[in-house]
C-alpha cells in the first residue's frame, strides 16, 4: 500500500534509485537463487537444443538457397563455438540476474532481447562487407533461435524461486 510519504520519498529518489526500481532490482543478494544443480542443468538443455536449432536452421537455410552451402559460418566447428560460448554467458548472467532482483525473469527477458539485437551487430557487418544476404539471414535466425531457447530453458529448468529467509 502506498502512503502519502511513501510517494514524497519516491518522488525525493536520487536518479539512480529510480532507475533501480524501474528495472525491478532489488538486490536479495542470494536470498532468491536458482540452485546451481538446476542451473548447470538448464546449461546443458540450452546448448544442446540451441547446437540443434543451428544445425536444422542451417540445412533449412542452404535447402532453401542452394548458393549458401558450403557458406564458412556454416561449418559445425565454426558456429557451434559461438554458440557454445553464447549460451554459456547466458546461462552465467542468469544467476546473477537473480542476485539483483527478485523479479529476475522480467529484467532478463528485457535483457535477453538487448543482448540478441546487439548480437545482430555482427550480422550487420558481415552484410556491409559484402556477404550473402540469404547466408546472413540464416545467421540471423540462428541468433534469434538461441534466445528464443535459452531464456525458457533458464527460467523454466532454473526457476528463481520464491525470496529464502
Amino acid at each position: 500500500m502506498n502512503t502519502s510519504s511513501d510517494a514524497v520519498r519516491a518522488a525525493s529518489a536520487p536518479w539512480w534509485a529510480k532507475v533501480l526500481r524501474r528495472l525491478k532490482i532489488d538486490m536479495p543478494l542470494g536470498l532468491a537463487q536458482p540452485r546451481l544443480w538446476r542451473c548447470a542443468v538448464a546449461t546443458i538443455v540450452a546448448v544442446v537444443l540451441s547446437l540443434a536449432a543451428c544445425a536444422i536452421l542451417v540445412r533449412i537455410g542452404t535447402a532453401v538457397w542452394p548458393s549458401t552451402t558450403g557458406y564458412d559460418h556454416f561449418r559445425f566447428a565454426d558456429y557451434a563455438k559461438l554458440t557454445i560460448i553464447g549460451v554459456v554467458l547466458a546461462c552465467l548472467a542468469w544467476p546473477i540476474v537473480c542476485l539483483l532482483s527478485t523479479r529476475a525473469r522480467w529484467l532478463f527477458f528485457r535483457l535477453t532481447i538487448v543482448v540478441t539485437v546487439v548480437g545482430l551487430a555482427p550480422d550487420a557487418w558481415i552484410v556491409y562487407k559484402g556477404q550473402p544476404i540469404e547466408a546472413v539471414a540464416v545467421l540471423v535466425a540462428m541468433h534469434i533461435a538461441l534466445a528464443l531457447l535459452t531464456y525458457p530453458s533458464l527460467v523454466l529448468v532454473a526457476p528463481q524461486p520464491k525470496r529464502r529467509h
